[in-house]
């Protein structure tokens, strides 16, 4: 081959790859302005209304301050979310040319946008799970601020370094990392071993699908190629983009599909993580507004009362003993060391029995004393966690009669706290969406053109989104946190190695270290920072 044709062929390589220098125009810049304005003034005016509604009638301006310092944190770390994970699902369209890089940014956003809006919940609360049962009662403490703060700064701060280094780690990974440096610092601190302070089982179940789901990216997305090369026989799909052309209408149309997918499931599955700190905050801050579903309808309310004195009538003819003096201390005890005692049952009973009574006589949550709003939504929390771990201890003796019961009574009290306000996921669906349009490029970088050493094919890149769009999908069902992050870099890796396209180990090893790192990190970061906002608050 002579000079100009080596001179040809490198102009042509060099024109494949995507233009990520270009500017946002005035139009774009007077839009993303227009919705974070919006955002802010319809979540603060929602805020100010349910308060006023619930009539709490505190003057005090500390709780407010710190509420909305708080507020700021939480949607802070949703907007870094959003430019360090949803960078992953417009790589692919990006570096297949299939939509220009700016339009693709946006076009994920308005979809990451939708996915938190509508979201279940059942992340929010499965995160909030793992957090140390006494710390969630006493949320609206010094030491409940702490918590907040520490974990949502440490999560940030990891994330912004990661992303400075144009490394894809991943914010569920970081968020768990801090959730137990906090457990693990707050059993330090009152003299208990370290491995208490934290719910293991369900952080467990977390891990393995923080660990399966991009081993799941990896192996599923090579097959998926493989099988597309099989039953598939077009042959430019297979082959590099030429030039800056986009594929044919039909390639850009799937891979234009799958990253819309994935931007709607990252929506869905991230944005929730923000929403349970959310709720948290406002819980501690505003309880009589939150701490319980005060739109509940009163004949549900009345319902609610019947099936928890059905309950607590079922679980007294499973045991002989009377109820223990202290029931919250006992249940309390359960649930953070899960270890069951004959007095655990008795005392379930008579919280079952002690919240009803208290709705029944109210009429309804919204009725209920301002004083006791905290006390039963602690009450409440408390059964329900009970009831989760009874489920499934092996050793608990119930009739099916009482187990049904259980859970029936179970979802009463879920109902009546697991809930998600809509101006919070439209808060959390604005800062997620509009991050998704800031700071995109360094991570876009590494996905498109540094986990292989050649460049992303259309199949390559199809097959990595769908198997990203079906794994968070189905974790979201499961209200399991995952990473978008590990899912969609793990599936480009995948597809590379099924193609035979070789990998570039030294962004693979970047990538390793970063998910060895988070979790020992984002644990230390937190934990310490727990430690100094307790002496500080």
């Amino acid at each position: 081959m002579n000079t100009a044709s080596l001179a040809d062929a490198s102009a042509e390589g060099a024109s494949t790859k995507p233009r990520l220098d270009q500017k946002s125009g005035p139009v774009t810049s007077l839009v993303f302005a227009g919705l974070l304005a919006a955002g802010l003034l319809f979540a603060g005016w929602s805020l100010i209304g349910d308060v006023t509604d619930a009539g709490t009638g505190s003057t005090a301006w500390l709780p407010y301050l710190l509420l909305g310092v708080a507020l700021l944190i939480a949607l802070g770390f949703e907007f870094v979310n959003g430019f360090h994970d949803t960078a992953n699902a417009v790589a692919t369209v990006i570096y297949t040319h299939s939509l220009p890089p700016n339009v693709a940014v946006m076009w994920s956003g308005c979809f990451n946008f939708l996915g938190v809006l509508v979201s279940s919940g059942a992340v929010a609360f499965g995160i909030i799970s793992l957090l140390p049962v006494e710390l969630i009662l006493q949320v609206g403490s010094g030491a409940g601020f702490a918590m907040v703060f520490a974990l949502l700064i440490a999560a940030i701060v990891w994330n912004l370094g990661t992303w400075w280094l144009g490394l894809p780690a991943s914010s569920s990974h970081t968020l768990i990392g801090s959730i137990i440096g906090v457990g693990v610092a707050n059993a330090l601190m009152h003299g208990r071993d370290g491995t208490s302070g934290v719910d293991w089982g369900q952080a467990a179940k977390v891990g393995y699908s923080l660990l399966l789901s991009p081993l799941i990216g990896f192996f599923a997305a090579a097959l998926l190629l493989l099988a597309l090369r099989a039953f598939v026989k077009n042959a430019a799909l297979y082959r590099e983009p030429v030039g800056n052309r986009p594929p044919p209408w039909w390639i850009r149309g799937l891979l234009v599909l799958t990253c819309t997918g994935v931007s709607f499931a990252h929506g869905s599955n991230d944005g929730q993580k923000g929403m349970g700190l959310i709720m948290l905050i406002l819980i501690g801050t505003v309880p009589m507004a939150y701490a319980l579903n005060r739109a509940m309808p009163a004949d549900q309310a009345t319902q609610f009362a019947a099936v928890a004195q059905v309950t607590a009538q079922a679980l007294r003819q499973t045991t002989t003993l009377a109820a223990p003096a202290q029931p919250r201390a006992t249940l309390s005890d359960y649930v953070r060391t899960r270890t069951l005692t004959p007095e655990v049952v008795p005392a379930l009973a008579a919280m079952a029995d002690s919240i009803g009574q208290q709705v029944r006589q109210a009429g309804s949550l919204a009725k209920l004393p301002a004083d006791a709003v905290a006390n039963v939504r602690n009450d409440m929390y408390l059964t329900s966690e009970a009831i989760r771990h009874l489920d499934k201890d092996p050793t608990a003796k119930l009739d099916a009669s009482s187990q049904v019961n259980l859970k029936a009574f179970k979802k009463q009290v879920d109902d009546a706290t697991k809930f998600i306000p809509l101006w919070v996921k439209v808060a959390v669906a604005i800062a997620l969406g509009l991050g998704t349009m800031v700071g995109w490029k360094r991570i876009v970088v590494t996905v498109g053109e540094k986990i292989g050493k050649t460049h992303l094919t259309y199949a390559q890149g199809a097959s990595a989104e769908v198997i990203a769009m079906l794994t968070i999908g189905a974790a979201d069902l499961y209200g399991l946190p995952v990473s978008t992050t590990h899912v969609l870099s793990s599936g480009v890796a995948g597809t590379m190695a099924a193609n035979r396209s070789g990998l570039q180990w030294s962004t693979i090893r970047n990538l390793l270290m970063a998910w060895v790192l988070t979790l020992p990190a984002a644990i230390a970061l937190s934990g310490g920072l727990y430690w100094l906002f307790v002496k500080l608050f």
